[in-house]
């Protein structure tokens, strides 16, 4: 492999604020506060540890106005102590107002294609005309087009982020649950601002499954170069998890694209404090972006008879294993290899074969161990998300010695109700928190057990599955 060759895709400059996203730029990392929007105290002591570690955007949940005012004063009292040097955003679901009030507060407003303007997913296919559809996209172009006037009035930049879990109803019933979904779920609002001659905009499309982020980010990168269009791209895998799986998985994703020259910013979605993603990221960034990276030096993978053969003499087994599936992860895929065989002098042979099956199951091609898809957690999040998630883990491990079935599954774990349905995906089953103290469980995106109170919820879905 020539890795002398590789370059980033070109992109065009987006400004935040006084940061400026594109591949005339540094990729850029960022990361999202986990503390309650309201609590102006504990966000700007955890925006200074955030920046301290190296973020340099940093967003934030942003439910409705009150949250709009409390970004207003988070924000005038990190400005003197940062120089205004780290850029804020707000989240905002389905309330397309917020979005418009918060573009006045804040350097980039993050709206999600999926419930901008459509009304919270209820799963249902709807059979539209060509007419009705048409309408939908012109009730759309109206709402978005005055969004991005208040955007160019306060010099506000705009991410689209679509996340495969929440397309609409909409998109759904004409598309599926499909990579062109995803991407006309975001070619629809690019289309618009390409007609309104907006340009500061960066598009996020993210999955929890790391084949199915891979080929939409690449499926969206060959449409828009169809229109001509060269927007930044943020690169995430969503619900990662936590610990070595949830930096594995995100390792795979991420670096199957950064390796592709692809990715204008990162962020590393881990169910952990925000300041502890952005080591991950950075490793990530430099070991494709430093000239000094081993990348660069020696070190590198190929295929041979369907196996991926990677050889590295890195001596820190948390860089060694991001670094292994990072590169393993896209040549698993593009050249349809069923095996790893890592070779390092520093690890045993047992370690080595862990890694190798912990990066086959975060490419999907094997699943070896239960699988848990969990949500990073923000200002919603309706339990301690770390101790919740470890409970969880270990009473799956206790229940897979007399169930060993337990370990073809995967149980996604999420912190509040409002995406968490359909953020889970894939998952096979949920662990949803619904309000202070109580978890509903789901089947798929089907609901089986509601508000149920926490200290029963963990067992009330291993009985249920076991007994299915």
């Amino acid at each position: 492999m020539d890795f002398a060759n590789y370059t980033r895709r070109k992109t065009s400059t987006t400004h935040v604020g006084k940061l400026s996203i594109g591949s005339a730029y540094p990729i850029r990392i960022q990361t999202m506060a986990n503390t309650s929007t309201n609590d102006i105290e504990g966000c700007v002591a955890q925006a200074m540890r955030c920046r301290e570690a190296g973020a340099e955007l940093l967003r934030y949940t942003t439910q409705g106005v009150r949250e709009v005012e409390s970004l207003r004063l988070i924000h005038e009292l990190l400005q003197p102590r940062v120089d205004d040097s780290l850029p804020l955003v707000a989240d905002v679901h389905f309330q397309a107002n917020v979005a418009d009030e918060a573009a006045k507060v804040v350097e980039k407003v993050r709206i999600n294609p999926g419930n901008y303007i459509d009304p919270a997913r209820k799963f249902k296919h709807i059979d539209y005309t060509d007419e009705e559809y048409a309408a939908e996209l012109q009730r759309l172009r109206e709402r978005f087009t005055a969004f991005l006037h208040i955007c160019r009035e306060h010099k506000t930049a705009v991410r689209l982020g679509v996340n495969h879990g929440s397309l609409s109803d909409r998109i759904m019933s004409r598309y599926g649950d499909t990579p062109a979904g995803m991407v006309e779920s975001v070619m629809e609002f690019l289309r618009v601002a390409v007609d309104e001659r907006f340009t500061d905009i960066v598009i996020s499309i993210k999955a929890s499954n790391t084949r199915v982020m891979v080929d939409t980010v690449r499926l969206l990168v060959r449409q828009m170069d169809r229109e001509q269009m060269a927007f930044p791209l943020h690169l995430g895998v969503t619900e990662a998890g936590e610990g070595e799986d949830g930096r594995i998985k995100s390792a795979v994703g991420i670096g199957a694209l950064l390796a592709d020259g692809i990715g204008d910013t990162i962020r590393v979605s881990l169910s952990e404090a925000p300041e502890a993603e952005i080591p991950v990221a950075r490793a990530l960034r430099d070991y494709f972006a430093d000239p000094q990276s081993p990348r660069y030096n020696g070190v590198g993978a190929m295929v041979t008879d369907g196996t991926v053969r990677y050889a590295s003499e890195v001596d820190d087994r948390a860089l060694f294993q991001l670094q292994a599936a990072a590169e393993c992860g896209r040549l698993l895929w593009d050249n349809d290899a069923k095996l790893i065989e890592l070779r390092n002098p520093h690890f045993s042979a047992d370690e080595l074969e862990r890694l190798g099956k912990d990066i086959l199951q975060a490419a999907g091609v094997m699943r070896y161990k239960t699988e848990f898809v969990s949500c990073p957690g923000c200002g919603r999040t309706l339990f301690g998300l770390e101790e919740t998630i470890a409970a969880i883990k270990a009473a799956f491990r206790e229940a897979e010695k007399t169930h060993p079935e337990l370990r073809t599954l995967k149980i996604g774990i999420m912190g509040c109700i409002v995406n968490g349905p359909g953020e889970m995906a894939d998952a096979d089953y949920g662990y949803v928190g619904a309000a202070r103290g109580k978890v509903s469980l789901y089947k798929n995106k089907t609901c089986i057990r509601m508000n149920i109170p926490q200290e029963q919820a963990v067992q009330t879905l291993i009985d249920y599955i076991v007994k299915e």
